[in-house]
């Protein structure tokens, strides 16, 4: 656990990785081949956009488990003039989908999403309509400066060539190896001779790699109108699915503002609904401004419980308020205001923990991240999925696309804010935050893991913020998680920070890891950038500094 550093007051302690430090541009994905694709498009020229987007397509040949052209996401855009954008392409509700589309099991916390047969988890409904290949298409047309053809192209390397195959891929093809034998190209590729393929073996994707070719030939229309798009409705309606050539056409990425909130002198920035990041992460950070979380401490029962306390809020006001505002008319000025802080604030006890509802009313699993910034002050932090890892579980015959389970993200039960409806974007967790002082930015971070991700974030920020933590340090720390519910704390907080947990009330359970792999950019005083990737994922920064000769230098050796 970690130390307090008694010349300052910051919290110090071993990690496992090390971050990267260059003067030029930094890139920082879940994967060392992604990474090293990005890294070549900066070196080539490209902006901080060309690189995160050319991690996308690299990143859905390397973790085929966690992102495909066939799911969706949220990218956060600080171009070089210091405007913010996020590019919504989350995916959306079929137009024949419904509220009462799935046969519910239970009203229970714990099974509330399950539905009989597993309809909205595996398999054709529960599919959503993609926005990733769009909306990746998309940031490179109005941010970045390469064609769609020349970011797919260290992907079609890799799918034609083959990588090694890492153990924690190994890890998620065992996990989910029931339900990838049900689909034969699946069980083909990822359970050779029945069994996970072996980690440091070599797995070729010719199909995948003629499929990204044909994108970069035809960009997004090959999926939205054209043949790839023709093959996965096919493979859809034959697995039971709904969607039609009509919501292919129907799909739009769209371009939002970004919430903004303050924290101890700090501009915080994050995406809106459907997102919940921006909204609940400034509402959570507005609730702890009145603490002194440095006196407390990291780690400590008392800080550690008002962390819990604040989540728990959050999630109250979530389950009832934020979702696609297209649909739902979301609190947003009251969610994040100081004053609605101060109310709650004021009602948190320090020594209990209590049962929090919801202060307003309206009524994935598996991800991956990339963050990228280049010399010209170009940012791009973007969380993409296709929901749970190998979403439906479903391919697309002869193209080796991955179809996504998002439709696991609605609220099954009909009625409700963020129940199905047709045309309605999911709702995400999704966090690519940046934090700004004095209008210049100082950290960009995101991360993988479904309902655990916007919260993780937040404790980074707090880490760094609070904490006077190392960019590497902040993005390792220890995590907690609850919604209400049990509070799960990693395995690396001592007994006495579960024992203060339990006299305080809470339901404590310990766990390997809360959420995934975040990777992170720190934006240094002396002008340079630090990389960092935690430990929970295969991430992996890369640094560029040096640049070009001096002008006017000549050789005039021998």
């Amino acid at each position: 656990m970690p130390s307090t550093h008694p010349a300052d007051g910051a919290t110090r302690f071993d990690c496992e990785k090390q971050p990267a430090r260059g003067s030029q541009a930094m890139i920082v994905t879940n994967h060392p081949r992604a990474s090293a694709a990005g890294a070549e498009v900066l070196l080539a020229g490209g902006n901080a956009v060309d690189a995160a987007v050319t991690a996308l397509f690299a990143l859905s040949v390397v973790e085929p488990m966690m992102v495909g052209v066939l799911g969706g996401g949220v990218a956060h855009v600080r171009r070089a003039d210091g405007a913010n954008v996020i590019v919504d392409g989350l995916s959306t509700a079929p137009q024949l989908a419904s509220g009462t589309m799935y046969e519910t099991v239970s009203d229970e916390l714990a099974t509330y999403r399950e539905t009989r047969g597993r309809a909205n988890l595996v398999g054709g409904l529960a599919v959503a309509v993609p926005g990733a290949l769009a909306a990746w298409c998309k940031a490179l047309a109005d941010h970045g400066t390469i064609s769609v053809a020349e970011a797919v192209e260290p992907a079609t390397r890799l799918a034609d060539r083959g990588f090694t195959v890492t153990p924690y891929l190994v890890d998620c093809v065992r996990d989910t190896a029931d339900d990838l034998a049900r689909d034969p190209g699946l069980r083909a590729l990822f359970l050779p001779a029945g069994a996970p393929l072996a980690a440091g073996t070599t797995l070729r994707q010719p199909a995948y790699a003629e499929t990204l070719d044909t994108i970069g030939r035809d960009g997004p229309a090959a999926l939205y109108g054209g043949g790839l798009g023709r093959a996965f409705l096919r493979a859809v309606a034959d697995d039971g699915g709904i969607m039609t050539d009509g919501d292919l056409a129907a799909y739009e990425p769209v371009d939002r503002h970004p919430i903004r909130g303050s924290y101890r002198g700090y501009e915080v920035l994050g995406p809106p609904p459907p997102a919940s990041a921006g909204v609940h992460i400034t509402q959570m950070l507005n609730l702890l401004e009145g603490f002194d979380l440095r006196a407390l401490g990291f780690g400590t029962p008392e800080s550690t419980h008002l962390l819990a306390e604040a989540l728990k809020i959050a999630f109250a006001d979530r389950s009832v308020a934020t979702a696609d505002p297209a649909f739902v008319d979301v609190p947003v000025e009251r969610l994040v205001s100081k004053a609605y802080a101060e109310e709650q604030a004021a009602t948190i006890d320090p020594e209990a923990t209590r049962a929090w509802g919801p202060g307003v009313h309206g009524d994935a699993h598996s991800t991956t991240h990339v963050t990228a910034a280049d010399a010209a002050g170009n940012v791009m932090t973007t969380t993409q999925t296709i929901n749970g890892l190998f979403g439906a579980c479903l391919q697309v015959p002869e193209t080796g696309m991955i179809a996504n389970n998002y439709m696991y993200n609605f609220d099954p039960h009909p009625g409700h804010a963020l129940s199905v409806e047709p045309g309605k974007r999911v709702f995400t967790s999704m966090a690519p935050m940046m934090v700004c002082r004095d209008g210049e930015i100082r950290y960009a971070l995101g991360l993988p893991g479904a309902l655990r991700i916007f919260p993780s974030a937040f404790q980074a920020l707090v880490n760094l913020i609070d904490h006077g933590m190392t960019l590497q340090e902040a993005v390792e720390a220890p995590r907690i998680w609850t919604e209400g519910g049990v509070v799960e704390i990693e395995n690396a907080f001592p007994e006495s920070v579960e024992s203060g947990l339990v006299d305080r009330g809470h339901e404590v359970q310990r766990v390997g890891r809360v959420a995934g792999g975040m990777n992170a950019i720190a934006f240094e005083d002396d002008g340079s950038l630090t990389g960092a990737a935690c430990w929970r994922a295969d991430g992996t920064p890369v640094a560029i500094a040096g640049g070009l000769a001096r002008e006017g230098v000549r050789f005039s050796g021998l």
